[in-house]
């Protein structure tokens, strides 16, 4: 009897596949696809995927496989095409693209275990006016108690109670949600318990939807401009593979997507929908909900393990979902009848995988996705990307034009505050402006809602000794330490590290320890002095950790428990709230002043998307944007939306100094322990490609920021033209590579590469 052999991938940093024998005994239960326990190295057992069974003898002796874990493929081929363009065009290891792809759970084999999460709640007998008044006045002296419990009643609605009934419905809150948002510790809530104030109870977490029948008499009617536009995509679709619709914020392109997936839902393809954060979802999700039903399906990092596996074995059983929205990680997931994909907000950087490999940008991924299925994709944006505007221009892309608002609303009034003038005349307060000041009072007063954009969490990005101007570093990164008050920590935004803010410079001994500059965090602070009565949120990095943080933050705000939100930049992506009439940009240098060439093209995006946030439904909105530079282009071409003059000018620049879409980049990033070893390798790597590749090499130089996790960095770009044939060029860089890590001095040298950075 011929002995089968298998070619494996492995969830290790490793080229290409492993080749292992398998035991006659598992002979007929081995396939393309399934999972195979097998050993590596020593004696570790991983769980590897087959690729392709043959009986091919190998020149080498081969392992038998351990076991054979599926009876049913875990991996369909043009999932496996799509692993092996991403490990090929973005120079990643396959066993990296494979942990990427693969929720954890299916490399391991574990035992199911219905998810549970604790729940907590007010006790029966508090559920009245009287009683809960008597029990925040005995919680007098307890305050971290008292303040616990206060976020709770607040959270979870329970503070509307009059008489024994809440006036708005009572929201279900985790134990977990609860200690995030008060920042109080398990000790709190348990005393709390103890008291018989709260309750803690256990519920089985469902991980799948089942939110009932479609319904898709709740389509609404297009209005004439989307109608138009929807006609356009279905013509184009005839005609080409990928579409730009470009569509003004606020113009209903969500609305023609749904027109669109309903479509394809009666040609019998399934759809995928891509957003890039999170938080999208949240909106997103329940307007789909009330058309889709059940045939939708969420895919994204903040759900379990267990929830990811259970979706992805859903999607290759007879029932999948017709609909799956997700953020990036969603292209992995298995398709059998693909037909459409959506990518809205397709400009947005969050697309881009940065740490760890592969860095794969999800809109190239999936656009090759749905070419493997011969499916169309959609790109959906205000604000294109340059390259895929240029893409559009060339008719490499089909392009669709909405011009208008929904219910022909007006593009919000932007009013530009010279905040250098106001400083010199020492008229800011904080980070805001009069006329901010003024603007935000009037629309508290007035019932309407408010977005103060700034696009850095924390207090302050560092403290400083007002004395000697000792700044605070991090003892493993480049970087000050970030101020983050209310945890009284010092934090490293890259590894994490952490320590009390001091009252003391250690350099001289001073107590003058101040803030410098604002984050979100100190922003709160101020709106908490300047507008007592507004009923405020924060949604950064820091108050989104948990599951239902998104999702209850967005209720609030779009409900009008809270009316002035602070954010990062989420809160500039495609959000949709009624009652926004006032918008302010606190500080439009920080985004310009970045030192990337593709900072004025983020500026502009980002921008003009928190602008669109105002003005919606009823009433023209305004915007305040300030900063110190009025006079520049950009400016001009936020306030006056003029996307065109933005484009044509950034491509000039970029056609000047060969930057995308005239030429590709590719960043190659070397980290040593020690500076003077990745200093020599860098310099010995840039002069081997120069010998092949000529002034297409720049460096090696020193990143921004040239230290990470103890990690010394250096960086060298490469500019490939359009034309260039980049096989070649990925064989070339691999050939450097292994002749530059054959020398023993670089054994623990690192090499990775980002193609086309964002």
């Amino acid at each position: 009897m011929l002995t089968t052999y298998v070619n494996v991938i492995v969830p290790l940093p490793l080229e290409g596949t492993f080749t292992y024998s398998v035991p006659h005994n598992l002979a007929e239960r081995v396939r393309f696809g399934v999972r195979v326990a097998v050993t590596f190295g020593a004696s570790k057992v991983h769980t590897a995927i087959v690729v392709r069974v043959h009986q091919d003898k190998p020149a080498f002796n081969v392992k038998d496989i351990v076991d054979v874990i599926d009876d049913q493929p875990m991996l369909l081929e043009q999932q496996y095409q799509l692993w092996q363009w991403l490990s090929g065009y973005y120079m990643a290891p396959l066993g990296d693209v494979y942990n990427a792809a693969l929720p954890a759970g299916l490399k391991v084999e574990e035992n199911y275990k219905p998810r549970t999460e604790t729940y907590i709640d007010l006790c029966e007998s508090l559920r009245n006016e009287q009683s809960l008044n008597v029990a925040l006045d005995l919680l007098k002296r307890a305050r971290n108690q008292r303040e616990a419990l206060m976020h709770f009643l607040h959270i979870s609605h329970w503070e509307t109670i009059e008489g024994t009934q809440p006036t708005e419905p009572v929201v279900d809150i985790t134990r977990e949600e609860l200690m995030n948002v008060s920042r109080c510790s398990y000790a709190v809530i348990k005393s709390l318990v103890e008291r018989k104030i709260l309750f803690t109870y256990e519920r089985e977490v469902g991980r799948l939807n089942d939110h009932g029948e479609e319904h898709l008499e709740n389509v609404k009617r297009l209005n004439e401009a989307q109608q138009e536009a929807y006609n356009q995509i279905v013509f184009q679709f005839l005609k080409k593979n990928v579409v730009l619709l470009h569509g003004v914020t606020s113009s209903g392109k969500t609305e023609i997507y749904i027109h669109l997936i309903k479509k394809a839902l009666e040609e019998k393809k399934q759809v995928l929908y891509l957003l890039p954060e999170i938080a999208l979802t949240v909106q997103i999700t329940s307007r789909l909900r009330h058309v889709f039903g059940n045939k939708l399906g969420i895919y994204h990092s903040k759900y379990s393990d267990a929830e990811r596996v259970e979706i992805w074995k859903k999607q290759l059983s007879h029932h999948p979902y017709e609909v799956v929205l997700g953020a990036r990680s969603a292209v992995f997931l298995p398709f059998q009848r693909l037909g459409l994909v959506i990518i809205d907000e397709e400009h947005e950087t969050s697309f881009k995988q940065q740490d760890p490999s592969p860095r794969y940008h999800a809109r190239s991924a999936a656009i090759v996705l749905a070419r493997m299925y011969g499916a169309k994709t959609l790109l959906g944006t205000a604000t294109p990307s340059v390259e895929s505007y240029y893409n559009a221009c060339q008719g490499k892309y089909g392009l669709v034009t909405l011009t208008s608002r929904y219910k022909d609303i007006q593009l919000p009034e932007i009013r530009v505050v010279d905040t250098k003038d106001l400083q010199r005349r020492k008229m800011m307060t904080g980070p805001f402006s009069p006329p901010l000041i003024a603007a935000v009072n009037e629309a508290l007063k007035s019932g309407q809602q408010v977005i103060l954009f700034q696009n850095r969490r924390g207090f302050a990005p560092m403290i400083e000794c007002r004395t000697c101007g000792w700044v605070p570093k991090c003892t493993n990164c480049d970087v000050s330490l970030t101020m983050h008050k209310s945890m009284n920590l010092l934090t490293c935004h890259y590894c994490g590290y952490t320590y009390r803010i001091p009252t003391v410079c250690p350099a001289c001994g001073g107590t003058d320890l101040r803030g410098r500059g604002y984050g979100t965090e100190k922003v709160e602070e101020y709106v908490g002095q300047l507008f007592p009565d507004a009923r405020v949120a924060r949604m950064d990095l820091d108050t989104t950790r948990t599951r239902n943080a998104y999702g209850r933050i967005i209720d609030d705000f779009s409900s009008g428990r809270t009316n002035l939100l602070i954010g990062t930049q989420m809160v500039s992506k495609g959000l949709d709230f009624d009652r926004v009439s006032v918008v302010g940009i606190l500080n439009a240098d920080a985004m310009l002043n970045y030192p990337d060439f593709r900072a004025y093209e983020h500026a502009f995006m980002m921008m003009a998307q928190v602008s669109g946030r105002a003005g919606r439904k009823g009433q023209r909105g305004k915007v305040f944007l300030q900063t110190k530079n009025k006079d520049l282009p950009i400016i001009r071409q936020v306030v006056e939306n003029d996307y065109q003059g933005f484009y044509e000018a950034l491509l000039e620049e970029r056609r000047l100094f060969s930057y995308p879409p005239f030429h590709r980049l590719v960043y190659v990033f070397l980290r040593h322990r020690h500076d003077d070893v990745v200093e020599t390798a860098g310099i010995e790597m840039g002069s081997r490609l120069r010998q092949g590749l000529g002034e297409r090499i720049l460096g090696p130089d020193k990143p921004s920021i040239a230290r990470v996790k103890n990690l010394h960095i250096r960086k060298i770009v490469i500019k490939l033209e359009n034309g260039i044939d980049p096989k070649a060029v990925r064989l070339y860089l691999r050939t450097v590579q292994q002749q530059l890590l054959q020398d023993k001095r670089y054994a623990a040298l690192q090499v990775y590469y980002d193609v086309d950075p964002q």
